[in-house]
């Protein structure tokens, strides 16, 4: 699809997800250059899942309960409609520079209460267990291992 209107945008999506948008958070400073992509980019990181829900099943994307669960403790716990940019707003302002094809993933943004910006800061560590929870969604649990 390209150039969707907000009012349409929910007409392209087929489903939600979980999605765990994992960051090398120390390959970024000291390898990466400060930037971001490819600190984002190694094997395993951005896993999806456990199932994808379908559009009908979600009538409104916009007030789903999202927790991030690190070892057992609750790191994040917020809700959609508490993002910058709702889903039709940012499949709006995407389709209208690039062509979202079929099958496109559109990650919505991590939640504030990121490990990174704690003091002091909570990286992920070898053997770590890290869950993402969404309402309506299911669970998505990774084991943490560092290769």
């Amino acid at each position: 699809c390209k150039n969707v209107s907000k009012a349409d945008a929910l007409d392209y999506v087929l489903g939600y997800t979980c999605a765990n948008d994992v960051s090398a958070r120390d390959w970024q400073k000291n390898g990466g250059g400060g930037q971001w992509c490819r600190g984002k980019t190694f094997d395993t990181f951005c896993p999806l899942g456990p199932a994808l829900v379908t559009r009908d099943e979600i009538p409104n994307p916009n007030a789903l309960g999202i927790k991030t669960v690190l070892n057992g403790e609750v790191m994040q716990d917020w809700n959609t409609d508490d993002m910058i940019f709702d889903v039709p707003t940012l499949i709006e302002f995407l389709s209208g520079s690039t062509e979202l094809a079929a099958g496109t993933v559109i990650l919505t943004g991590t939640p504030h209460g990121v490990g990174f910006a704690r003091t002091p800061p909570v990286l992920l560590k070898d053997g770590d267990e890290i869950t993402i929870e969404i309402e309506g969604i299911g669970a998505l649990t990774n084991p943490v291992r560092d290769e």
